[in-house]
């Protein structure tokens, strides 16, 4: 809510700021300072942190109308003046201006996040807006805010033609003067700009900057990404940007060799347009001592609030990850049962099915898994989720399955269509409850605040790129600074390794993600149980993170070192790694607090890990012997008779059996199936708020369940819960099989606020085929496409599913069918029901005349049944009629044509099965 706000003079201008309201303002005091410079005068203005004590920006209007923004920390500059202004595709705002008014408040912000280095926020920033008019008389708006970690402004438009009005009209940006400028000898950490976010970063100097490689350049210009760090004296200063949605593009820093000055670049050099009023991306500097940057939580203060009330659903942690040890491994089931296998006896959270699972299997693994207390994440490439149409069809699919969130990959741009795609499928995935991470993806600012349920973002150099030492002390103190970073540490035993095992162990507490996935696979942890043991304590939310030592530049051995504590509850973690020769690692206890703390180090020794314990007080300094490349871990909690360490008890879910009685029946449209289930748990300590039921929200449309649930509070080892259930199968059910679901849920014996433990089964009720129906719409025993995925009621398209056009032969459409790109074929259970096959089958106009395929129709036991000749691009359909009398077997096959597979779209147009009533 905003309160204390001369908000109707903003509306009167055609400045409207409420799109960027915070929790809480009020109004400056009648103290603050106020400009009395004449219209048409160059001017001078200030905004002070509200403590008026470190950071002051000033404002600059010199005598062309241009205005300048500094920043001063203690009085000394930290930013040189930079330009500022704007230009649309109907008002030149970079010059010639002229103050009409400025607005002060103090604006408070307190929010709780569900990631993050500290969960808990608060924050308190001093706002001044300025109100400017242009030579033509339109109106620009630049609300300048000061806080104690740093400076931002934004700009602020209508959408009228003169840009006096309150209209909301289209608003189209073609550029900004935006710029920072620093001295050309601060010492500089670059990036060279990719959409990926995966180039590594440079220490350099700000003029020289453009030496980084690989050279991302036009000229003398070069293309830097965010976040950018400077070092000047003992001040350092991160520059990026904050709230960026679909409204506008994310943006890059260019710069013209051997100057200081970092110019805002709109991604792509592409013009951003959108409703008025439009207040722009903050553009923002964080700035202070190394700690403050650590710790602050400026781009997420200023971005807008979370969008989802209820966050109940959302939880963090940690999942192991088998395509980085064995980029095979998630297409083999067995593998992937071994992964949650490895989760479930150390409490991880989560297992990550990456690329190359199959819809075939999923389900039954997320089954499995959930039975032993962990959640199945499932990657997509997001050309499978580009569309709304595509979202629709995959997103309540996997919610249906069970999985509990999508990690979602490719993404690779910054311009303001690919922001309105996330802005849609955070949308679809909050109203959903799937949590997300998002790979191959721009770099957070303040994502996180607003949509809660992304647990982490690459857009990072991270682990699968190779390793780097120097890289890694970089990214603490430039990317993960501005929001969760999906790195994806300790592959214990990757061959070649170039960092040690502590340095390995120490990044997930050293980089913040809400999700934290660990790179090695079973084996590997098993040959480290130190590293096990620590890993199984680990948690990836935080209450608090300091900067213990370290930097991003050279200590005076020659080494860099990093060292972030983070603190969850009233344990304490430490990480701290080394990039270089040994050295001794310090880090100064101050950060405890009072008392005596035990503290447990793992470090290294002789190429293993070795754990050792002491207690300490806050007076103390670790001290800690590193290896070339190495690091530590510490893990601190408060000391206590008799305490040994700082272990919480790892609790699994035990093994319980679920048997549903039929598992497989077969029924027929509007006609009825008993269920029987029992419950139990063999052996162990009695499960406490037992619940039995089939699960009618997962059902079929026209489909119902009777029968109550029924439920235990306590039930003891060796005694079934049983439950009975009438199912109706829905009246218009098309032949097909349909799972029916028998959930037991109980609570988590750990405790807390654990979810329950979910036990699942399915009975298979087989409905036979009857009547008319199309082939689009069955199940497949087995899909082979030679370009993406087979698609149902659309053409093959490119290579991500659902993103086809209507099937289309020679400008006749049809409304169902499938979609194939030769050498394909499908196969599909007739049940020995059906008489007859037909289709429309020709070559899809997609291609623009070309391609060229032949249809074939198979039996049982690959009998063929009917084939056509060679159909070419441009050419009409090809009616197809077979006999299917006895086939329970039916392949739809799909040839190249002899020329290749290139162009060979393939339509199944109206593809359906007459099969018996």
């Amino acid at each position: 809510m905003v309160t204390g706000v001369a908000l109707s003079a903003l509306v009167g201008s055609g400045l409207v700021v409420a799109a960027a309201a915070p929790s809480t303002a009020a109004p400056r005091s009648a103290s603050t300072p106020q400009s009395t410079s004449a219209p048409h005068s160059p001017g001078t203005w200030t905004v002070d942190d509200p403590a008026r004590s470190t950071l002051t920006a000033q404002l600059d209007l010199d005598s062309a109308g241009e205005l300048h923004l500094a920043v001063d920390r203690g009085g000394t500059p930290v930013l040189l003046p930079g330009r500022l202004g704007i230009r649309t595709d109907q008002h030149d705002l970079t010059a010639g201006l002229e103050l009409v008014r400025r607005q002060d408040r103090t604006v408070h912000e307190s929010y709780q996040m569900t990631t993050g280095k500290q969960l808990r926020r608060s924050a308190t920033m001093h706002e001044a807006t300025f109100t400017f008019r242009g030579t033509d008389g339109a109106q620009l708006g630049v609300a300048v805010r000061v806080s104690d970690d740093g400076v931002a402004y934004r700009y602020l438009l209508d959408g009228s033609d003169t840009g006096t009005g309150t209209s909301t009209g289209p608003v189209t940006v073609t550029a900004e003067t935006s710029s920072f400028a620093l001295p050309t000898d601060a010492k500089a950490w670059v990036q060279p700009y990719a959409t990926s976010y995966e180039t590594e970063r440079t220490e350099t100097t700000a003029g020289a900057a453009n030496e980084a490689q690989p050279k991302t350049c036009t000229g003398t210009t070069c293309s830097f990404g965010y976040p950018t760090l400077f070092e000047e004296g003992s001040t350092y200063v991160l520059l990026t940007e904050a709230d960026v949605d679909g409204r506008y593009s994310g943006s890059h820093l260019d710069h013209v060799d051997g100057s200081g000055t970092y110019s805002v670049a709109l991604a792509d050099d592409a013009p951003v347009t959108s409703q008025g009023p439009l207040s722009t991306p903050w553009r923002t500097a964080i700035v202070g001592s190394l700690d403050t940057l650590v710790g602050s939580t400026l781009v997420d203060d200023l971005a807008p609030p979370s969008k989802v009330k209820d966050t109940s659903w959302i939880r963090p942690g940690v999942d192991d990850w088998s395509w980085l040890s064995d980029g095979d491994s998630p297409g083999d089931f067995d593998r992937q049962k071994d992964f949650v296998d490895y989760a479930a006896a150390h409490r991880l959270r989560y297992t990550l099915v990456d690329a190359g699972w199959q819809a075939s299997w999923v389900p039954e693994l997320v089954r499995y898994a959930r039975a032993k207390g962990v959640d199945v994440i499932l990657w997509f490439d997001w050309n499978d989720l580009k569309t709304q149409a595509q979202r629709d069809a995959w997103l309540p699919k996997v919610k249906a399955w069970g999985v509990a969130g999508v990690k979602v990959d490719y993404m690779y741009s910054d311009s303001q269509s690919t922001f309105q795609w996330y802005d849609a499928i955070l949308r679809d995935t909050a109203r959903l409850r799937l949590v997300i991470d998002f790979h191959g993806a721009t770099i957070p600012r303040g994502l996180q605040r607003t949509w809660p349920q992304v647990m982490s973002v690459e857009a990072v150099r991270g682990e699968e790129n190779g390793q780097n030492p120097t890289r890694d002390i970089f990214l603490a103190f430039t990317r993960n600074i501005v929001g969760s970073m999906d790195y994806t540490p300790t592959w214990f035993s990757r061959p070649n390794r170039q960092d040690s095992l502590a340095h390995e162990l120490a990044l997930p507490v050293v980089y913040e993600s809400g999700w934290t996935s660990l790179g090695d696979n079973p084996e590997g942890f098993a040959a480290q149980p130190v590293a096990e043991r620590f890993l199984e304590q680990l948690p990836t939310t935080w209450d608090e993170t300091h900067l213990v030592s370290g930097g991003p530049g050279q200590q005076p051995a020659g080494d860099r070192q990093a060292v972030i504590a983070r603190r969850n509850g009233d344990r304490w973690f430490v990480g701290g790694i080394l990039a270089g020769a040994s050295d001794t690692m310090k880090a100064p206890l101050g950060f405890l607090g009072k008392g005596s703390w035990l503290v447990e180090t793992v470090g290294d020794s002789d190429g293993q890990l070795v754990r050792t314990v002491r207690t300490v007080t806050a007076q103390d300094t670790l001290t800690v012997p590193a290896a070339a490349n190495g690091g530590f871990v510490a893990l601190a909690c408060p000391a206590a008779k008799g305490r040994t360490d700082c272990e919480n008890p790892v609790i699994t879910a035990p093994a319980t059996t679920l048997a549903p009685t039929p598992s497989a029946v077969t029924a027929g449209a509007g006609t009825t199936v008993g269920i029987d289930a029992t419950f139990e748990l063999p052996q162990g300590t009695a499960l406490r708020q037992v619940r039995l039921a089939v699960d009618r929200d997962r059902l079929p449309a026209g489909w119902s369940a009777n029968g109550p649930a029924v439920a235990a509070g306590s039930l003891p080892a060796g005694k079934p819960l049983a439950g009975h259930w009438t199912v109706t199968v829905g009246k218009d059910q098309p032949g097909g099989e349909v799972d029916v679901p028998v959930v037991a849920t109980y609570a988590d014996p750990a405790g807390g606020n654990a979810p329950p433990i979910h036990v699942e089964e399915v009975v298979q009720v087989s409905v036979p085929l009857h009547g008319t129906v199309y082939a689009s719409d069955q199940p497949f025993l087995s899909e082979t496409n030679g370009y993406g995925p087979v698609e149902r009621d659309q053409s093959n398209g490119e290579a991500g599913g659902q993103d086809g056009n209507p099937l289309t032969i020679d400008g006749t459409v049809y409304a169902k069918g499938l979609g194939m790109n030769a050498p394909a074929q499908v196969q599909i259970d007739l049940q020995g029901r059906c008489t007859r096959f037909e289709a429309h089958v020709g070559v899809d106009d997609e291609t623009g005349g070309q391609g060229s395929v032949t249809f074939t129709v198979l039996g049982d036991d690959g009998r063929q049944l009917a084939a056509t000749d060679v159909i070419r691009g441009g050419q009409s359909a090809v009616d197809l009629s077979v006999d299917t009398t006895g086939v329970h077997t039916l392949s739809l096959a799909v040839g190249d044509g002899g020329d290749g597979k290139n162009y060979d779209h393939a339509d199944w147009g109206l593809a359906q099965l007459t099969c018996a009533d």
